[in-house]
């Protein structure tokens, strides 16, 4: 369209071209497997962690973090609160176990716990929600060139991901983490201009807009209900989110295969507690958006929320802003697509082939069958993505979330137990696997269950039959597995190893003492809410 304009386009073919160029020149390091999924493991931690921002928050934030709030008003703030709790768990316990491992696949875990199966099932799982997670991102991406060009989504869609699965095919997880970066960059300096530019745009000061929007119980982010419908209250984001967050964390391959690049488990750990502390004024500012939308537009209604953002910008008409925009949210969704491609590949790869079909595999053979299943996931994440274009424009935040959530209770199950059970068995295991999830059909079919709670519930459900079912079937072990929690611990005294590496700790389930800090920054994000709406 016309109305886009040379400059921006130039800025955002400059976006799209630096993204191809790190891509190529980071393949002349990619001559192994282990290239393709690691790295060199020379990766600074700051790098990794803001990697690890871009992933998780990405496009979905810049477009469905505001429409969310728009819709739901700011009490949605507790679905994204609680990081750092779930930060202190995962790096307490989870990443001592992967990263000291020595394996790309964090479902390698499973296998040495509790045998083939397990693995291959929670690989599938995996395998199966990330390319849904894909086809999300792939589609809030298309949103934009679809906006602003006027082209069928569909085309847009085959265009974005074209340029993600050509760059991450060749660069692997360096160019992932390394692009990442740039588009960490492009993605907040956006959104600090969208933020500025809404509050110049305001009917009224400020002040005045946030009293109208108390007033109508819009800034509230307290929302004390039991009510276990509904979705964006105290207890769903400090109790249930809490889980799904760790699980998200701990046992999610895309977000866990970045810190196996780092130098150190220390360095892993840094890169975690980086997002520990980001995401909170993270989500602010983009729920605060909302609100601000609302106050700007008095509460009119869209079609697809997805596009206020979108609406706004083109509304105000100035140069070039539609262009950092648009690279904005390319960026943002290129980081979660590029990331979900390279694990997914990795999964494929160790995980299925090299264990069914080629166990001998050489690691230039295992190189090129990664990208080869690059390509076959770049191609097979367009499907969701188109179906998505034919929804009810629901909140691209909200729908990831949603869909996540039927998957986090098998994984917390398998590993939860694989850390802390000492009689659950692989027959017991697969026996909790199943019934969680007719569980969670269940609660989504025939209840009105919030869906943060669903990670809750298959947990739970997964946990008490796998555990029952391996008595009935197995009966009680006599010792720990050396792969659960006590089992590392009792291995670590007895073989006498280190029990920190350069002042932080090695063993599992012992916690570093940066770790409490992220516990108190909870509270002080908790009260700066409080405080925050008794001063409006």
């Amino acid at each position: 369209m016309t109305e886009f304009g040379a400059l921006n386009w130039t800025i955002l073919a400059a976006y799209v071209v630096g993204a191809l160029l790190v891509g190529f020149l980071l393949s002349k390091r990619v001559r192994t497997a282990q290239h393709y999924y690691l790295g060199q493991k020379t990766t600074p931690w700051p790098v990794i962690g803001l990697s690890v921002v871009a992933t998780y928050v990405g496009a979905l934030a810049f477009l469905g973090g505001p429409a969310w709030a728009y819709e739901e008003g700011f009490s949605v703030i507790f679905i994204h609160i609680n990081y750092p709790i779930a930060i202190f768990v995962v790096i307490t316990v989870f990443l001592p176990f992967f990263y000291h491992s020595g394996v790309a696949s964090i479902f390698d875990y499973l296998e040495r716990r509790f045998g083939l199966a397990s693995r291959t099932v929670m690989s599938a799982i995996f395998l199966f929600g990330n390319a849904l997670y894909s086809g999300i991102m792939l589609y809030t991406a298309a949103l934009v060139l679809e906006f602003i060009t006027g082209m069928d989504v569909t085309y847009a869609i085959l265009i974005v991901a074209a340029v993600a699965l050509a760059y991450t095919l060749l660069g692997g997880i360096s160019a992932v983490i390394w692009t990442d970066l740039m588009q960490t960059a492009v993605l907040f300096a956006g959104a600090f201009i969208i933020f500025a530019m809404v509050l110049a745009e305001l009917p009224g000061s400020l002040l005045d807009t946030l009293a109208a929007l108390k007033a109508q119980g819009r800034t509230d982010p307290f929302v004390h209900s039991l009510d276990p419908a509904k979705v964006a209250t105290i207890w769903t984001g400090v109790v249930a989110m809490s889980i799904y967050h760790v699980v998200v964390y701990g046992v999610n391959q895309m977000m866990v295969q970045r810190t196996l690049a780092a130098r150190t488990l220390g360095d892993a750990k840094k890169a975690y507690i980086l997002m520990g502390y980001a995401a909170f004024p993270i989500y602010a500012l983009f729920f605060g958006l909302g609100l601000l939308f609302w106050g700007y537009y008095g509460g009119q209604e869209f079609a697809d929320g997805n596009k206020i953002v979108l609406e706004f910008v083109a509304a105000i008409g100035v140069p070039g802003l539609m262009g950092v925009v648009t690279a904005a949210v390319v960026a943002a969704a290129m980081s979660s697509l590029d990331s979900s491609l390279n694990s997914m590949a990795t999964v494929t790869t160790l995980d299925f082939y090299e264990k069914f079909f080629n166990k001998h595999s050489t690691p230039q053979r295992s190189l090129a069958a990664s990208r080869w299943f690059t390509v076959l996931w770049g191609v097979l994440m367009v499907a969701p993505a188109i179906l998505f274009a034919a929804g009810d424009g629901a909140s691209v935040l909200e729908v990831l979330s949603e869909v996540g959530s039927f998957f986090v209770g098998a994984k917390l199950a398998m590993f939860g137990l694989g850390f802390y059970s000492k009689h659950t068995s692989q027959r017991g295991l697969m026996w909790g696997v199943a019934a969680g999830f007719l569980s969670l059909a269940y609660a989504g079919f025939l209840t009105d269950l919030a869906w943060p709670w669903y990670c809750a519930l298959g947990g739970v459900v997964s946990i008490t039959v796998a555990w029952s079912a391996s008595l009935l079937l197995d009966g009680r072990q006599a010792e720990w597995h050396p792969y659960s929690v006590v089992g590392q611990q009792r291995l670590f005294k007895q073989e006498g190893w280190a029990q920190t590496d350069e002042g932080w700790q090695r063993m599992p389930g012992k916690v570093d003492r940066a770790s409490y800090f992220l516990l108190a920054y909870f509270a002080l994000c908790v009260a700066a809410l409080w405080m925050a709406q008794s001063l409006i």
